[in-house]
């Protein structure tokens, strides 16, 4: 595994040698990762975990790092081989890949000495950011298709470790496969793809092309038909080949569509198919989609069975960062714990205090999930007894839970530097990400104006953000 130590912000280093001088290295120190919320984002998918995790669990700073370090000419002898023994010790609890957070709630904390804790905030951001992001993506694009997703952007993502665990996030999205070949190797999932129009242009002719590709691939053809003229060429083409491949004792797979009026041009092949007796055989979309493109072809009509999602996936392009942050809730001195809180004039920018623990409520007589309830770490959530919720801004609104449970979200990650979480294929995140979905009412994730979850927090939570705020202190 790649030693990715150093990927981190200056200032990390420069505050760890501060605290280092100033004795204050191995205080305690719990830092949350969390989001904020966003016109586009009602809800998102965690993933990233299992990353974060190896990154934790591998750090350490290498002679060539030491020595890169040394001559910056900013950090004395003695810090740098203090960080020459530097492991990752900590505790990381965090929510299950696959789960469905929302704005505000800690999905991921760490508690460790404070220039550990400081160190790996780069790190875990851009992990847990950018997997999160895309698995958000690909969730609403297969929400929007129906299923039937593959993920085609490794061409088009902003380098290639974007373009591997985008698609590893696309997967616990509910992709169905990826054309990324080593993604497909790494993580152990479907690998899917056909031909490009370099194929068909490099023959003679369109029919020469898709014979030449159906004696490579008999029991798999799938055809891209619109190269020259779809239509009236492409289609009659793939549907001749297609009964040669027939008379020959094999089945065609399909055709791809890859540009014009899809919705038009899909209509016009399923009827050209059937019509010529391959009614099984599968019409495949691709081409700049994503959640409102698909939307408006099925409203459409459109006769497309899978669909190829490529760069709007992959680059999450009209929103490409998901504004995760993270933030100091707490130290500890002589094993006490100190809360600590952010204070800004915007509401939204005020942290929450402490350690914590999230919990999810559900109505017990439907299954559903009715909000979820961040509290005080020490705090249990009593199902036997009604239970109060509130916004936490606006007070004044609230509501009486009386026949629910609680389900904590988060479990360990790493224990004492050692990651100490069940290793998932790809197939299990993605079917837990469905089955929670499932457990929502539809108005929560719909894509149109969805109604917003609540996320509220417990009294004593409340009380200790609202006096530490009248304070104005963040201690």
């Amino acid at each position: 595994m790649r030693n990715l130590t150093l990927l981190t912000d200056l200032y990390q280093l420069t505050m760890g040698q501060g605290y280092f001088r100033e004795g204050r290295h191995e205080e305690i120190a719990v830092f949350d990762v969390f989001f904020r919320p966003n016109a586009l984002i009602t809800y998102s998918v965690a993933a990233g975990m299992e990353q974060a995790a190896d990154y934790l669990e591998n750090l350490r700073f290498c002679e060539d790092d030491l020595a890169y370090l040394r001559g910056l000419g900013m950090f004395s002898e003695d810090f740098l081989a203090y960080l020459k023994d530097l492991r990752f010790t900590g505790d990381v609890t965090a929510v299950r890949e696959g789960e469905l957070v929302f704005p505000y709630e800690p999905i991921l904390s760490v508690k460790a000495p404070m220039i550990q804790a400081q160190l790996v905030e780069t790190a875990l951001l851009t992990i847990v950011n950018h997997q999160t992001l895309i698995a958000t993506k690909a969730a609403k694009i297969v929400d929007a298709a129906g299923g039937g997703v593959m993920e085609f952007g490794l061409r088009r993502a902003q380098g290639a470790d974007a373009g591997v665990y985008g698609a590893r996030a696309a997967m616990i999205g509910g992709c169905v496969g990826t054309s990324n070949v080593y993604a497909g190797k790494l993580f152990h999932v479907p690998v899917s793809g056909t031909m490009a129009h370099s194929w068909v242009m490099n023959f003679p002719s369109e029919l020469e092309a898709f014979r030449a590709y159906a004696r490579s691939f008999p029991d798999a053809c799938l055809l891209l038909v619109d190269t020259y003229d779809t239509l009236r060429s492409g289609v009659p083409n793939a549907i001749r080949v297609f009964r040669e491949l027939r008379a020959a004792g094999h089945e065609p797979k399909g055709i791809r569509l890859d540009s014009g009026d899809l919705a038009y041009l899909s209509k016009r092949a399923r009827e050209m198919l059937d019509e010529a007796g391959f009614p099984d055989t599968i019409i495949c979309a691709s081409g700049d989609l994503d959640e409102t493109s698909i939307a408006s072809l099925k409203a459409q009509g459109a006769k497309i069975d899978t669909w190829g999602v490529g760069t709007k996936l992959i680059t999450s392009a009209d929103l490409p960062a998901l504004g995760g942050v993270y933030k100091l809730a707490a130290v500890f001195e002589n094993g006490v714990e100190i809360p600590k809180i952010k204070l800004s004039d915007t509401t939204e920018k005020i942290t929450n205090p402490g350690e914590k623990e999230l919990y999810r409520l559900y109505d017990r007589a439907t299954g559903r999930a009715v909000a979820d309830y961040i509290t005080r770490a020490a705090e249990r959530v009593d199902e036997s007894r009604p239970l109060e919720i509130f916004h936490p801004v606006e007070t004044w609104k609230r509501m009486q839970l009386t026949d629910f449970y609680a389900r904590k979200l988060r479990e360990p990650l790493v224990v004492a530097g050692k990651s100490v979480r069940e290793r998932l294929p790809l197939s299990a995140h993605a079917a837990y990400f469905r089955e929670e979905k499932a457990r929502f009412w539809e108005e929560y994730t719909r894509r149109d104006m969805p109604h917003i979850y609540k996320v509220d927090l417990s009294n004593a939570l409340y009380t200790l953000k609202r006096d530490m705020v009248r304070a104005g202190k963040g201690e």
